[in-house]
């Protein structure tokens, strides 16, 4: 289906860029209550030529043992973003569930992880940005001084 894009070294090798990139895109992904979500982190990977496995991998933050706090943390969000009473949950296996929870909590639910995906996307790429140019200053700094101390 890509064809020569996976051939790209982007997706495959670790630099900056494909890195943050890469990151960012599987936090932006991770909030997206949809089974799929390595799929279309992987999807959207390629064209933008970014790391495919850290794209892949970053969306394993949600997963079953942490969707739960994730999730209702974007209930919370999207209720209060909205400005609704947040009612109790209860689970229910039964359509008539499922149907009411998508009228009544749906809304909130669905805006708090579009709040929350944009916002961790956000955070995992310039947070990753930061962290690998502040390493490499870092490593820049005790090269420099380990020559300086060579000299004397």
């Amino acid at each position: 289906m890509f064809g020569a894009l996976l051939h790209d070294p982007n997706l495959w090798h670790l630099n900056r860029r494909s890195a943050k990139g890469a990151f960012g895109l599987g936090l932006f992904f991770a909030f997206w209550p949809v089974p799929f979500q390595m799929v279309l982190s992987a999807a959207v990977a390629i064209p933008l030529r970014v790391n495919l496995p850290l794209s892949i991998v970053t969306c394993w933050i949600s997963n079953p043992f942490t969707m739960p706090p994730l999730f209702y943390g974007a209930y919370l969000v999207g209720s209060t973003v909205l400005g609704t009473e947040m009612s109790p949950f209860s689970f229910e296996l039964s359509w008539a569930w499922l149907i009411d929870s998508i009228g009544t909590k749906g809304p909130a639910f669905l805006l708090g992880c579009l709040i929350c995906s944009v916002v961790a996307g956000l955070i995992g790429y310039f947070g990753l940005d930061w962290v690998w140019r502040w390493s490499v200053s870092k490593a820049w700094r005790k090269r420099r001084g380990a020559i300086e101390f060579k000299d004397q």
